[in-house]
Protein backbone atom coordinates (compact mmCIF):
# COMPACT_ATOMS: atom_id res chain seq x y z
CA UNK A 1 0.00 0.00 0.00
CA UNK A 2 1.52 3.29 -1.12
CA UNK A 3 0.90 6.94 -1.86
CA UNK A 4 2.38 7.44 -5.31
CA UNK A 5 3.30 10.30 -7.64
CA UNK A 6 3.42 8.83 -11.13
CA UNK A 7 5.23 10.93 -13.75
CA UNK A 8 3.88 14.16 -12.26
CA UNK A 9 4.61 17.44 -14.03
CA UNK A 10 3.52 20.92 -12.96
CA UNK A 11 4.04 24.26 -14.72
CA UNK A 12 3.69 27.82 -13.46
CA UNK A 13 3.45 30.42 -16.22
CA UNK A 14 5.34 28.17 -18.60
CA UNK A 15 8.06 27.32 -16.07
CA UNK A 16 8.25 23.64 -15.15
CA UNK A 17 8.23 23.27 -11.36
CA UNK A 18 8.08 19.47 -11.58
CA UNK A 19 9.04 17.31 -14.55
CA UNK A 20 7.80 13.69 -14.70
CA UNK A 21 8.43 13.07 -11.02
CA UNK A 22 7.91 9.52 -9.77
CA UNK A 23 7.87 8.86 -6.03
CA UNK A 24 6.29 6.30 -3.70
CA UNK A 25 5.59 6.45 0.04
CA UNK A 26 4.89 2.98 1.52
CA UNK A 27 2.82 2.46 4.67
CA UNK A 28 4.72 2.00 7.91
CA UNK A 29 8.04 3.30 6.58
CA UNK A 30 9.89 6.61 6.52
CA UNK A 31 10.78 7.91 3.07
CA UNK A 32 12.97 10.98 2.56
CA UNK A 33 12.73 13.84 0.08
CA UNK A 34 15.67 16.23 -0.12
CA UNK A 35 16.94 18.80 -2.58
CA UNK A 36 18.45 22.29 -2.68
CA UNK A 37 16.31 25.40 -2.33
CA UNK A 38 13.96 25.83 -5.27
CA UNK A 39 14.11 22.16 -6.23
CA UNK A 40 10.30 21.77 -6.16
CA UNK A 41 9.87 19.92 -2.86
CA UNK A 42 6.98 22.01 -1.54
CA UNK A 43 5.23 21.90 -4.90
CA UNK A 44 5.43 18.10 -4.81
CA UNK A 45 4.00 17.99 -1.28
CA UNK A 46 1.19 20.28 -2.38
CA UNK A 47 0.42 17.98 -5.30
CA UNK A 48 0.41 14.85 -3.12
CA UNK A 49 -1.94 16.46 -0.59
CA UNK A 50 -4.38 18.10 -2.99
CA UNK A 51 -3.29 21.70 -2.52
CA UNK A 52 -1.87 21.92 -6.05
CA UNK A 53 -3.49 20.44 -9.17
CA UNK A 54 -1.51 17.92 -11.19
CA UNK A 55 -0.48 19.19 -14.62
CA UNK A 56 0.24 15.83 -16.20
CA UNK A 57 0.72 12.42 -14.61
CA UNK A 58 -1.22 11.17 -11.61
CA UNK A 59 -1.34 10.84 -7.85
CA UNK A 60 -2.49 7.44 -6.64
CA UNK A 61 -3.67 6.54 -3.15
CA UNK A 62 -3.29 2.80 -2.68
CA UNK A 63 -4.05 2.10 -6.33
CA UNK A 64 -6.79 4.70 -6.81
CA UNK A 65 -6.13 7.84 -8.85
CA UNK A 66 -6.96 10.92 -6.78
CA UNK A 67 -6.16 13.70 -9.25
CA UNK A 68 -8.48 16.62 -8.56
CA UNK A 69 -9.55 15.44 -5.11
CA UNK A 70 -9.65 18.45 -2.78
CA UNK A 71 -7.17 18.66 0.10
CA UNK A 72 -9.81 18.33 2.83
CA UNK A 73 -11.24 15.24 1.16
CA UNK A 74 -7.79 13.66 0.84
CA UNK A 75 -7.27 14.33 4.55
CA UNK A 76 -10.45 12.43 5.33
CA UNK A 77 -9.13 9.60 3.16
CA UNK A 78 -5.96 9.42 5.20
CA UNK A 79 -3.41 11.81 3.67
CA UNK A 80 -2.20 14.31 6.28
CA UNK A 81 0.54 16.91 6.31
CA UNK A 82 2.28 19.55 8.35
CA UNK A 83 3.34 22.98 7.10
CA UNK A 84 6.61 24.85 7.47
CA UNK A 85 4.75 27.68 9.22
CA UNK A 86 2.85 25.42 11.64
CA UNK A 87 -0.54 27.01 10.86
CA UNK A 88 -1.98 26.49 14.33
CA UNK A 89 -5.03 28.42 15.52
CA UNK A 90 -2.91 30.72 17.64
CA UNK A 91 -5.75 32.12 19.80
CA UNK A 92 -7.03 28.67 20.81
CA UNK A 93 -5.68 26.28 23.45
CA UNK A 94 -3.69 23.28 22.24
CA UNK A 95 -6.49 20.81 22.94
CA UNK A 96 -8.90 22.90 20.87
CA UNK A 97 -6.44 22.90 17.97
CA UNK A 98 -6.55 19.11 17.94
CA UNK A 99 -10.26 18.90 18.66
CA UNK A 100 -11.10 21.14 15.69
CA UNK A 101 -9.24 18.72 13.44
CA UNK A 102 -11.25 15.77 14.77
CA UNK A 103 -14.54 17.60 14.21
CA UNK A 104 -13.40 18.53 10.71
CA UNK A 105 -12.75 14.85 10.05
CA UNK A 106 -16.33 13.98 11.00
CA UNK A 107 -16.06 13.13 14.68
CA UNK A 108 -18.63 14.22 17.23
CA UNK A 109 -17.20 16.82 19.61
CA UNK A 110 -17.04 14.39 22.53
CA UNK A 111 -15.14 11.87 20.42
CA UNK A 112 -12.86 14.58 19.04
CA UNK A 113 -11.95 15.69 22.57
CA UNK A 114 -11.19 12.09 23.58
CA UNK A 115 -9.06 11.62 20.46
CA UNK A 116 -7.21 14.88 21.14
CA UNK A 117 -6.45 13.73 24.69
CA UNK A 118 -5.25 10.35 23.41
CA UNK A 119 -2.93 11.94 20.83
CA UNK A 120 -1.49 14.42 23.33
CA UNK A 121 -0.80 11.60 25.81
CA UNK A 122 0.84 9.52 23.06
CA UNK A 123 3.11 12.44 22.17
CA UNK A 124 3.82 13.31 25.79
CA UNK A 125 2.34 16.81 25.54
CA UNK A 126 -0.75 16.47 27.74
CA UNK A 127 0.63 19.23 29.99
CA UNK A 128 0.18 21.67 27.09
CA UNK A 129 -3.57 21.04 26.70
CA UNK A 130 -4.68 24.37 28.13
CA UNK A 131 -1.83 26.48 26.74
CA UNK A 132 -2.78 29.05 24.12
CA UNK A 133 -1.09 27.92 20.89
CA UNK A 134 0.30 31.37 20.16
CA UNK A 135 2.24 31.29 23.43
CA UNK A 136 4.02 28.00 22.74
CA UNK A 137 7.79 27.78 22.37
CA UNK A 138 8.84 26.94 18.84
CA UNK A 139 9.58 23.25 19.40
CA UNK A 140 6.30 22.67 21.26
CA UNK A 141 4.46 24.37 18.40
CA UNK A 142 6.02 21.82 16.04
CA UNK A 143 4.95 18.93 18.23
CA UNK A 144 1.40 20.23 18.42
CA UNK A 145 1.33 20.56 14.61
CA UNK A 146 2.38 16.91 14.34
CA UNK A 147 -0.27 15.98 16.91
CA UNK A 148 -2.93 17.69 14.88
CA UNK A 149 -1.73 15.90 11.75
CA UNK A 150 -1.96 12.43 13.34
CA UNK A 151 -5.48 12.95 14.70
CA UNK A 152 -7.61 9.95 13.72
CA UNK A 153 -4.45 8.09 12.59
CA UNK A 154 -4.03 8.92 8.90
CA UNK A 155 -2.51 6.40 6.52
CA UNK A 156 0.17 8.81 5.28
CA UNK A 157 1.87 11.84 6.82
CA UNK A 158 3.95 14.36 4.89
CA UNK A 159 6.24 16.36 7.16
CA UNK A 160 7.39 19.65 5.61
CA UNK A 161 10.63 20.80 7.28
CA UNK A 162 9.63 19.65 10.80
CA UNK A 163 13.15 20.16 12.21
CA UNK A 164 13.66 23.68 10.86
CA UNK A 165 15.22 25.87 13.55
CA UNK A 166 15.73 23.01 16.00
CA UNK A 167 18.88 22.30 17.95
CA UNK A 168 20.64 18.95 17.66
CA UNK A 169 19.00 17.74 20.88
CA UNK A 170 15.56 18.86 19.73
CA UNK A 171 16.07 17.16 16.36
CA UNK A 172 16.97 13.95 18.19
CA UNK A 173 13.70 14.08 20.14
CA UNK A 174 11.82 14.73 16.90
CA UNK A 175 13.47 11.71 15.29
CA UNK A 176 12.12 9.50 18.08
CA UNK A 177 8.60 10.78 17.44
CA UNK A 178 8.86 10.20 13.69
CA UNK A 179 10.11 6.64 14.23
CA UNK A 180 7.15 5.95 16.52
CA UNK A 181 4.68 7.38 14.02
CA UNK A 182 5.85 4.93 11.38
CA UNK A 183 6.60 1.96 13.63
CA UNK A 184 3.81 2.09 16.20
CA UNK A 185 1.01 3.66 14.15
CA UNK A 186 1.89 2.10 10.79
CA UNK A 187 1.71 5.47 9.05
CA UNK A 188 3.71 6.03 5.87
CA UNK A 189 5.90 9.09 6.45
CA UNK A 190 7.42 11.35 3.80
CA UNK A 191 10.08 13.48 5.49
CA UNK A 192 11.04 16.65 3.63
CA UNK A 193 14.04 18.23 5.34
CA UNK A 194 17.04 20.51 4.94
CA UNK A 195 18.56 18.69 7.92
CA UNK A 196 20.08 16.01 5.72
CA UNK A 197 21.69 14.21 8.63
CA UNK A 198 18.22 13.62 10.08
CA UNK A 199 16.97 12.25 6.75
CA UNK A 200 19.95 9.92 6.40
CA UNK A 201 19.40 8.68 9.96
CA UNK A 202 15.67 7.99 9.65
CA UNK A 203 14.86 7.06 6.07
CA UNK A 204 15.09 3.69 4.38
CA UNK A 205 14.77 5.26 0.94
CA UNK A 206 15.52 8.79 -0.14
CA UNK A 207 14.45 10.72 -3.24
CA UNK A 208 16.60 13.65 -4.33
CA UNK A 209 14.89 16.44 -6.26
CA UNK A 210 16.75 19.11 -8.21
CA UNK A 211 15.26 21.66 -10.62
CA UNK A 212 11.97 19.77 -10.59
CA UNK A 213 13.45 16.38 -11.47
CA UNK A 214 14.33 13.31 -9.43
CA UNK A 215 18.09 12.91 -9.86
CA UNK A 216 18.74 10.04 -7.45
CA UNK A 217 16.78 7.44 -5.48
CA UNK A 218 18.18 4.98 -3.00
CA UNK A 219 19.15 4.08 0.56
CA UNK A 220 21.26 6.46 2.66
CA UNK A 221 24.63 4.99 1.63
CA UNK A 222 23.81 5.44 -2.04
CA UNK A 223 22.77 9.05 -1.46
CA UNK A 224 25.96 9.76 0.51
CA UNK A 225 28.13 8.51 -2.33
CA UNK A 226 26.18 9.92 -5.28
CA UNK A 227 28.03 12.26 -7.62
CA UNK A 228 24.69 13.64 -8.83
CA UNK A 229 23.65 14.56 -5.30
CA UNK A 230 27.05 16.04 -4.49
CA UNK A 231 26.83 18.21 -7.61
CA UNK A 232 23.28 19.37 -6.80
CA UNK A 233 24.37 20.48 -3.32
CA UNK A 234 27.75 21.90 -4.28
CA UNK A 235 28.55 24.83 -2.02
CA UNK A 236 25.59 24.26 0.31
CA UNK A 237 25.08 22.77 3.74
CA UNK A 238 25.28 19.19 2.45
CA UNK A 239 29.09 19.29 2.57
CA UNK A 240 28.91 20.50 6.17
CA UNK A 241 26.27 17.96 7.24
CA UNK A 242 27.93 14.98 5.59
CA UNK A 243 31.72 15.35 5.37
CA UNK A 244 31.92 12.13 3.33
CA UNK A 245 30.32 13.99 0.47
CA UNK A 246 33.08 16.56 0.26
CA UNK A 247 35.34 15.70 -2.65
CA UNK A 248 39.09 16.07 -2.44
CA UNK A 249 38.82 18.75 -5.12
CA UNK A 250 36.36 20.75 -3.02
CA UNK A 251 38.60 20.49 0.04
CA UNK A 252 41.66 21.53 -1.97
CA UNK A 253 39.89 24.55 -3.37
Amino acid sequence: MELVARDVSVQFDGLKALSEVALAVPRGRITGLIGPNGAGKTTLINVLTGFQPVGTGSVELEGETVNGVAAHKLRRRGVARTFQSGRLFRDLPVIDNLEVTGVGLGQRRRDAIAEAQRVMAWLGISQLAGTIAGALPYTDERRVAIGRAIMCTPRYLLLDEPAAGMSEHESHDLAIIIKRIAGELGIGVLLIEHNIGLVLELCERIFVLDSGEIIEVGPPDQIRNSDAVRHAYMGTQLDEAIPALVTEEAVAS
